[in-house]
């Protein structure tokens, strides 16, 4: 019985000592590509250091900030600072901060008809997601390639499709689609052109460095994705430290490797 106890008493030990002794858990929200992806090169660099990382994946762009007000998660890591400021004027309850800027994922504007924008029909058809935040930067490709023009003096990244006052093709821009549902739109060739976030053309399959007619620049880009938390928990060291951990240079050097320039480190 007491040779027992003590193989017992061994074993349990051995299993102890196997396990981390994790200090903090962070919960954090994320979409599926390239996110979660992200994150999970992360999390055993934290657990060194004693912080469990827990990566809750989602597919739509509205829970994870849902989620984030019940406190069902610490952090999330999806959307970029114009969109989550579009969130907070339509959720005041919502009291929500950015720590910290991690990748850029440039837009695209993906076709099976044309092989450019300059090549868009008269009285073509866009289609953008819905969202009041991503008009002006869709616009701003738009603008750079000379499709349309706005007022002098207008930024083009508050501007919206109403804005637009020079429009010589007469273009349609439908901003009705939930951004999920992009790349099926553009699969089954619904319109001209299709504006489709680059988490969802990875996640579908797509290239978007190459498959896209025109892509946004990454330099100098608004649309940094970040690191979401509530307000007063930007502080908290293990919160620090993810985002710390994120911006360095293996994360960088797996986000460039990995994602080939569909999805940029943020310059330091």
């Amino acid at each position: 019985m007491a040779k027992t106890s003590f193989i017992t008493a061994a074993v349990l030990a051995t299993s102890l000592l196997a396990t981390p002794a994790f200090a903090e858990k962070l919960i954090v929200g994320a979409s599926y590509v390239p996110h979660a992806e992200i994150l999970e090169q992360a999390a055993p660099i934290l657990a060194k250091e004693g912080i469990e990382l827990e990566i809750v994946p989602f597919q739509d762009y509205i829970l994870p900030n849902t989620a984030l007000a019940s406190g069902e998660i610490d952090a999330n890591y999806f959307q970029h600072v114009p969109y989550l400021n579009e969130v907070l004027k339509d959720n005041p309850e919502y009291k929500f901060v950015n720590a910290g800027a991690i990748h850029v994922e440039p837009i695209g504007l993906y076709s099976k008809r044309w092989k450019s924008l300059q090549d868009l029909p008269e009285n073509g058809e866009v289609i953008l997601r819905d969202s009041v935040a991503e008009e002006g930067r869709i616009l701003a490709i738009f603008v750079r390639e000379g499709i349309v023009t706005l007022p002098e003096g207008k930024d083009v990244y508050t501007a919206r499709v109403s804005d637009i006052v020079g429009n010589p093709k007469h273009l349609t821009f439908k901003a009705d689609v939930e951004a999920a549902l992009l790349a099926q739109v553009y699969l089954n060739d619904e319109a001209d052109a299709v504006v489709i976030n680059a988490n969802y053309a990875l996640d579908a399959g797509l290239n978007p460095v190459t498959d896209p007619i025109a892509v946004e620049s990454a330099e100098n880009n608004p649309y940094a994705n970040i690191i979401t938390v509530r307000e007063g928990d930007e502080t908290r060291p293990e919160i620090v430290r993810l985002v710390e951990v994120l911006k360095s240079e293996p994360i960088r050097k797996f986000i460039e490797d990995k994602y080939k320039g569909a999805v940029v480190p943020v310059a330091e």
